[in-house]
């Protein structure tokens, strides 16, 4: 008995390390080998030209915006679906789930279909107030923030759930009001889980490339995302370019997980 769940324990080991081997590591790999054939040329290629800055400048002040913006309303509607019961709850915990379910390309079809400006639902009277959403910013953070969105929520209702409402309701009993309730209870116990739905989420962001590609409209030097700029570059056969931006955007993604979670078991001892 023990020297067959020895054998299927390394059986499962293998399968694993197999998977991931063929789906991330291996085609990763190639991408890094490329990036780094021509020691680092195809990097300062990529960094001389005004496109790809301008692409990376760009992906970093959307992650960016849609992090903070997941960050608001991925923690309070983590809140009230944990803390509070109210009529379509099950609802609404169902449609946070929808983004990863849904194609990219249909949030931005949507997206288009609702806010552009010649005949969108609100897109002619946003526009009128002097905001263009579509093939702008505003259009390419609110593609990013939908489909980031479930990322941070599902890490931090289980953390909530976990935790409980005992210390929160003694706060509440000892006169402490809901802010400091939640910056002095509620926070630091969901902090690393916040944490790393954040990192989640500014992964998903930085990579997000079908919705984006829809409501940026994907104009060079103006609204064009390091995603984008690599497929162009790739269909343009400037390989190293789009290996080297690539490389640069997957780098910061593993970066960002790895250090969390070398981080992450330190905290909890």
């Amino acid at each position: 008995m023990g020297s067959r769940g020895t054998a299927v324990r390394w059986g499962l080991r293998l399968v694993a390390l197999v998977y991931v081997f063929l789906l991330v590591a291996w085609p990763v790999a190639l991408v890094v080998k490329h990036t780094f054939a021509d020691g680092f040329t195809a990097l300062d290629e990529a960094f001389s030209d005004a496109n790809v800055r301008n692409a990376l400048m760009l992906t970093a002040e959307v992650a960016l915006w849609a992090v903070v913006i997941n960050l608001v309303f991925g923690v309070t509607i983590s809140i009230l679906l944990v803390r509070y019961e109210f009529p379509g709850k099950r609802l609404l915990s169902a449609l946070i789930d929808v983004p990863l379910s849904v194609s990219p390309v249909v949030v931005g079809l949507a997206l288009l279909l609702v806010y552009n400006g010649r005949d969108g639902w609100f897109g002619p009277s946003v526009e009128g107030a002097g905001l263009q959403v579509i093939f702008n910013s505003p259009g390419m953070i609110m593609a990013t923030c939908f489909v980031a969105l479930p990322l941070v929520i599902r890490e931090v209702v289980p953390t909530l759930t976990e935790v409980g409402d005992d210390q929160e309701q003694a706060a509440r009993s000892l006169g402490s009001n809901a802010r400091q309730t939640f910056l002095r209870i509620t926070l630091p116990s969901i902090k690393w889980a916040v944490v790393y739905g954040v990192v989640l989420s500014l992964a998903r962001s930085l990579g997000e490339f079908g919705a984006v590609k829809i409501v940026s409209g994907n104009f060079a030097g103006q609204t064009q995302t390091a995603t984008l700029i690599v497929e162009q570059k790739y269909q343009n056969f400037e390989q190293s370019a789009a290996y080297a931006t690539s490389f640069i955007l997957a780098a910061t993604s593993v970066l960002c997980i790895v250090v969390v979670s070398i981080l992450r078991p330190k905290e909890r001892h």
